[in-house]
């Protein structure tokens, strides 16, 4: 197990990965034809979906490296760039095309429900996300543990539900600008994260450099 500065580390690092305040506008305009009801159920959904896409992310993505051969120093170093990439656009307040390309913001309009495609995976929920789990999953052994990580990936889940729940309330009261903003702090916190799993990866492929 690891001490609890690491594991707030890596609540952290999810939360600004997933960037539910970020999320808002897109949430809000594929939402927009929704009743009260229909938009809570949708909440809900996202809710479940992420904390789902995460979990199965935490048991069996390493399984699934080993599986394919790949180490866990490559995907280190490729999951960093991945975070890298995102936290570059987040930077300049863009939606990265790594989480949701253009066309499929476009073709999700058409969409009778968006919970789980593409609002929980993989706006939210994306490749970042759960390169980010997997990593933070091959940290340490034991139950301890993967049930720590676990409640992180729970209490995330409770985050991004109760963001989207209050999101008429945040758009009436927090301008685009201040969005932006809090979307740039994130960027910047999570492009030091990525460049801590590029280094770290770097040094368990070529261990002269350590």
């Amino acid at each position: 197990m690891l001490d609890y500065a690491e594991y707030i580390k890596i609540f952290i690092g999810l939360l600004a990965i997933v960037n539910p305040l970020g999320a808002i506008p897109l949430f809000i305009s594929m939402t927009a034809g929704e009743s009260s009801s229909q938009r809570r159920q949708t909440i809900n959904q996202v809710g479940i979906g992420v904390m789902l896409i995460l979990l199965v992310s935490l048991f069996f993505g390493e399984p699934i490296l080993h599986l394919f051969g790949i180490t866990i120093d490559s995907f280190r170093v490729g999951g960093g760039i991945l975070v890298l990439l995102m936290a570059i656009a987040m930077l300049h307040a863009k939606t990265s095309p790594i989480r949701q390309t253009d066309e499929e913001a476009d073709e999700s309009i058409d969409k009778e429900s968006v919970a789980i495609v593409p609002l929980a995976m993989p706006l939210l929920a994306g490749p970042g996300a759960i390169s980010t789990v997997i990593l933070a999953a091959h940290k340490s052994t034991g139950v301890v543990h993967y049930m720590t990580v676990a409640l992180g990936i729970i209490l995330l889940s409770l985050v991004v539900w109760g963001v989207l729940r209050l999101s008429p309330w945040i758009e009436k009261h927090i301008s685009a600008t201040g969005i932006n903003i809090f979307t740039r702090i994130m960027g910047l916190i999570l492009a030091a994260i990525a460049i801590e799993f590029i280094a770290n990866g770097m040094k368990g492929l070529f261990p002269a450099l350590a």
